[in-house]
């Protein structure tokens, strides 16, 4: 049966009208992930040179023990923005005399095969064979390697596991968000270790309990069986309709009071939940608030160095805007002819997107306002960049989207995918990052940095202040260029 659906699967793709393009993204991300696997693989063997010349002085084991489950901490986290959910249409095959268990089987097979499986493999078993073996024995060695492909496991089907549970209940998306963030700030702030812990365990693996490895296995035993259930209970037409009439009754009462301005912003955030892509955009909005642990640094903050501060809280309070902005309007590709058509106000229609990326801006400021807890001034910082994203940043990016003539598949998840990428993605990342830095840097050079700040923030008070004229300067632009936009968006790649 895995033979017969991987042969659907097969035909599936050659019959598709879209499978040029396809392919030679394909290829594409076949070179590049060969390359990433070459590195990974002399990684492995170089592993026991390399970290005496990066941490002279510091014993290699203890660094190896250190670094792996702080690598599957943040492999978790890449996997659950970038690792696709194994898709196959399931209702063709549900009235016919197929057990679930092969259909689900064939899932979690499939999702078995990904690159992520295999870049801990690569780096990881080399050393555990050679170096462990070494110091520690055979048996440690064994038990090094267990439990690497045990918490490989246990990444691959937890993660999408929890995947799988956000694409119904949006809101847990926001839960997982706040225990990464929790994790996150505790091992910035020294409360908790997750080298210390890793640290702790593979050497007690090493030393003194080999069996200990066998937790890593229970723990993967436990992901695979909890996705084999999951999917089991979802197997009927009924469960599979079901969340899909539940986000079609989904209404957002609060938009009401912006009027037909609301209800375009309501329908924006329905194409987000409802689509792989522009849902992987926003999610990965909010992922980029973890960026302050990287910047934030305390000498830095003592020193008032604001330079790269200011790069990473403008990406950090703009990141919905960028993210998601930067294909702004090619996210309604698919039906942009029926905007253009339908008795919709395009001041209203700009109004909209400037709204949009304002609610989503003050979200992410409010939340990562806990870098306060640090120090006041990246408050400072965050306040500044924060409206001059909002009444600067919006402007320079709908100008630039509306030079933009690429659609976007709106099925596609984001991981890898460069469909919908052109030239202006690139160039307008570099006035908005850029601009900001021509108020401070005059300032910074006198020693005068807080005024530097407060100008960023001034210069985003007064376009705030100034919308309506931007709202109509936009405008302007879109109605220049909307029939190209139109034909650009028809052309299928």
């Amino acid at each position: 049966m895995l033979l017969t659906f991987l042969d659907h699967q097969w035909k599936a793709f050659w019959r598709s009208k879209n499978k040029g393009g396809t392919i030679a993204a394909q290829i594409f991300m076949g070179f590049m992930v060969l390359y990433l696997l070459g590195i990974a693989l002399f990684l492995g063997f170089m592993l026991e040179k390399i970290i005496p010349q990066i941490l002279p002085g510091k014993d290699v084991m203890l660094v190896f023990n250190g670094f792996i489950l702080y690598y599957f901490a943040i492999d978790f986290v890449m996997r659950m923005q970038l690792q696709d959910l194994p898709t196959l249409s399931i209702a063709p095959y549900l009235h016919l005399n197929i057990p679930k268990r092969k259909i689900v089987g064939f899932l979690n097979v499939r999702a078995a095969f990904t690159a992520f499986n295999l870049f801990p493999l690569i780096i990881f078993l080399p050393f555990c064979l050679t170096t462990v073996a070494q110091a520690f024995g055979p048996l440690a060695s064994v038990m090094y390697c267990l439990s690497v492909i045990s918490l490989c496991i246990f990444n691959n089907y937890f993660a999408l596991y929890i995947k799988r549970l956000t694409t119904n209940n949006g809101f847990l998306i926001f839960i997982v968000m706040g225990v990464v963030a929790v994790v996150g700030l505790m091992e910035y702030l020294k409360v908790f270790s997750i080298s210390a812990l890793s640290n702790s365990v593979f050497s007690s693996i090493a030393k003194k309990n080999p069996l200990v490895a066998m937790g890593f296995s229970l723990l993967a035993v436990a992901a695979f069986f909890i996705n084999v259930r999951y999917l089991k209970s979802r197997l009927y037409t009924e469960e599979l309709s079901k969340s899909e009439e539940k986000k079609a009754s989904t209404d957002y009462p609060f938009l009401d009071r912006f009027g037909e301005v609301g209800t375009l912003i309501a329908l924006e955030l329905k194409l987000i939940f409802r689509h792989k892509r522009p849902r992987s955009a926003a999610i990965m909005s909010f992922v980029f608030i973890f960026y302050g642990f990287l910047f934030y640094k305390k000498e830095l903050l003592e020193k008032d160095a604001f330079a790269m501060m200011i790069f990473a809280a403008t990406f950090m309070t703009g990141s919905s805007i960028t993210i998601y902005g930067q294909f702004m309007f090619g996210w309604q590709g698919s039906h942009f002819d029926g905007l253009l058509g339908n008795k919709i106000n395009r001041r209203n229609f700009i109004k909209a997107k400037f709204l949009l990326f304002t609610l989503s801006a003050t979200i992410i400021t409010l939340i990562s306002g806990l870098y306060g807890f640090l120090s006041w001034k990246a408050l400072v910082i965050q306040l500044a960049t924060y409206l001059y994203n909002i009444g600067f940043g919006t402007v320079v990016i709908l100008y630039f989207a509306t030079r933009n003539y690429k659609a976007i598949d709106l099925s596609k998840s984001s991981g890898f995918n460069y469909q919908g990428v052109g030239a202006s993605q690139f160039v307008l990342l570099l006035p908005y990052f850029l601009i900001p830095y021509l108020f401070y840097v005059p300032f910074a050079a006198v020693k005068l940095p807080y005024w530097g700040i407060f100008t960023i923030g001034l210069v985003g008070l007064i376009g705030l202040l100034t919308r309506s004229y931007w709202v109509e300067f936009i405008l302007k632009e879109f109605n220049k260029r909307k029939y190209k936009i139109a034909a650009g968006f028809r052309e299928k790649s």
